[in-house]
C-alpha cells in the first residue's frame, strides 16, 4: 500500500495563486519526444497541483492554459491541445464535483472548437454550486484584449449615459474585467525560468508577488509547489506602506 504523504502548510498561503505553466515543449524536446508528449505530461502536473491546492485550502487557483497567441502555433499542435482540454474536462468533472471545486474560465471562449466549448460550458454549469475552491482556466486568453474589451464596454456605457467619465476609477474598471468577482492574484508562479508575464493578468498583477523556477511545468510537483509557497510565506507585502506601518497594523497599534 502506498503511504500518503502529508502536506505541511507554510505559515501563510496566498488566497489566489496563479501559475504560468511553461516548458512542456522543452520537456519533450530534451527527451527526444514529440511536443504533444510534453503537453500530456503537463496535464498530469495540472491534476497534482489542483489536488495539492485543494488539500492546502487555497481558495482560488488560476492556470494559464492556452494564450490568445497560442492560436498561431502549428495546426496539429493546437488540435492536440484542444483534444487534451476536452479529455481533461471529461475525465476530471467527477473529481471536481467530489472535491467541491468550481471550474471557471476566462478568455475569448468563443474561439474554442464547438465540441470543446460545449463541454466546457456544461462543466462550468455542473460545478457552479461548488464553493470550497475555484479553479480558473485562462483559455484563449490575452490580458491586453481583456483590458481593451473592458475599455470598450465602459466607453459604450458612457456614450449611453449609464456611466460618466468621472465615475470610472480603478474599482469601476476592474469590474469590467473577466475576473471582476475574483480577487487579484497574491502570487504568480512561472515555470521554466522565463521572466515575463506573457500577456497574463496585467492589470490584476499590479501587486502580485512573483516566483520564477527553472523547473519545467511537467516536473512541477507538490514539492516544487511547497517550495514556492514557503518562499511566498516569508515575504513582506507592503502595498506602498513602510515595514513599520505594516508592523503597527498587524499589532493593532496603527493610528
Amino acid at each position: 500500500m502506498t503511504k500518503t504523504v502529508s502536506i505541511e502548510k507554510p505559515d501563510r498561503l496566498p488566497r489566489h495563486l496563479a501559475i504560468i505553466m511553461d516548458g512542456n515543449g522543452r520537456w519533450a524536446k530534451r527527451r527526444f519526444m514529440p511536443r504533444i508528449m510534453g503537453h500530456r505530461q503537463g496535464a498530469k502536473a495540472v491534476k497534482e497541483i489542483v489536488t495539492a491546492c485543494r488539500e492546502l485550502g487555497i481558495p482560488y487557483l488560476t492556470l494559464y492554459a492556452f494564450s490568445k497567441e497560442n492560436w498561431s502555433r502549428p495546426r496539429e499542435e493546437v488540435d492536440a491541445l484542444m483534444d487534451l482540454l476536452y479529455d481533461y474536462l471529461q475525465r476530471e468533472v467527477d473529481e471536481l464535483l467530489g472535491n467541491r471545486i468550481r471550474l471557471r474560465a476566462i478568455g475569448e471562449l468563443y474561439r474554442l472548437p464547438e465540441r470543446v466549448r460545449n463541454l466546457l460550458f456544461e462543466t462550468l454549469e455542473r460545478t457552479s454550486k461548488n464553493y470550497e475552491m475555484q479553479l480558473v482556466l485562462a483559455l484563449s486568453y490575452g490580458s491586453r484584449s481583456e483590458i481593451a474589451d473592458a475599455a470598450r464596454r465602459i466607453a459604450e456605457k458612457c456614450a449611453k449615459g449609464v456611466l460618466s467619465p468621472p465615475e470610472v476609477d480603478e474599482e469601476t474598471f476592474a469590474s469590467f474585467l473577466y475576473t471582476s468577482d475574483i480577487p487579484d492574484p497574491d502570487l504568480i508562479i512561472r515555470t521554466s525560468g522565463e521572466q515575463r508575464l506573457s500577456n497574463f493578468l496585467l492589470f490584476q498583477a499590479a501587486y502580485s508577488e512573483f516566483y520564477i523556477t527553472e523547473t519545467l511545468w511537467p516536473d512541477f510537483d507538490r514539492k516544487e509547489l511547497l517550495k514556492a509557497l514557503q518562499d511566498y510565506s516569508m515575504r513582506e507585502r507592503r502595498f506602498g506602506r513602510t515595514s513599520d506601518q505594516i508592523f503597527l497594523r498587524c499589532t493593532g497599534s496603527e493610528s
